[in-house]
């Protein structure tokens, strides 16, 4: 069997272990989450009143679980991030090691009615390939804005690199990007039909951003 020219982590989480959270550890898992919205850096905005958690199926990848998770606010914007811990060795013992992140947009659905997912994603780590190839572990969680979606991928240089079933409308995915190319994000039928891909980001509006300066 040939080499792969450029080797990349697949499917390196574990695929959704749980439900989404409900009852006393949705509230606990809420409880870090908001405390996290509390230290952002909103810069003057005016976040306001969150509304309520919508959570995303978890992912575990190196040891740590990542719950993600979004909420309106009173004022129109979007909050987003993830709560991350270890889980109990044993049953009966507790989740430990809680750690959040939280940002917030103004760029919702409601008011970009040309998308077709609705995407969140944070880097949580770093994967070192061969010679100066380095990948960024990237988080995406989001809602198809089309119907009939039953599984979400990620794609990156052609290959599938990772895979979630949708649980509510909602996935959480978790996939190497920027080796070889740009991470795609798709969306299928329950027949294997695509109904949906888009880029994460797009490298060429990135170069523009960077061309303009400060």
């Amino acid at each position: 069997m040939a080499p792969i020219d450029r080797p990349v982590p697949r499917f390196a989480a574990e695929p959704p272990q749980d439900e989404l959270p409900d009852g006393p550890w949705e509230g606990r898992l809420r409880e870090v989450f908001l405390a996290a919205c509390d230290r952002i850096d909103t810069e003057g905005t005016d976040l306001g009143e969150p509304g309520e958690l919508h959570w995303f199926p978890d992912r575990t990848y190196n040891g740590r679980t990542f719950h993600p998770a979004t909420a309106r606010t009173s004022t129109g914007l979007e909050l987003f991030g993830h709560v991350s811990y270890l889980r109990p060795e044993e049953d009966g013992e507790d989740a430990e090691d809680f750690a959040a992140m939280a940002d917030f947009t103004e760029e919702i659905a409601e008011r970009h009615p040309e998308w077709k997912l609705d995407l969140c994603d944070d880097v949580i780590a770093e994967w070192n390939g061969a010679g100066e190839d380095l990948a960024d572990m990237t988080l995406v969680w989001g809602i198809p804005m089309v119907p009939g979606a039953a599984v979400a991928t990620a794609v990156l240089a052609a290959d599938v690199v990772d895979g979630c079933l949708l649980e509510e409308n909602r996935f959480t995915l978790l996939a190497p990007d920027g080796i070889g190319g740009s991470l795609e994000i798709a969306v299928a039928d329950e027949t294997g039909a695509e109904l949906a891909r888009e880029l994460l980001y797009d490298p060429s509006e990135e170069d523009d951003d960077e061309d303009e300066g400060p």
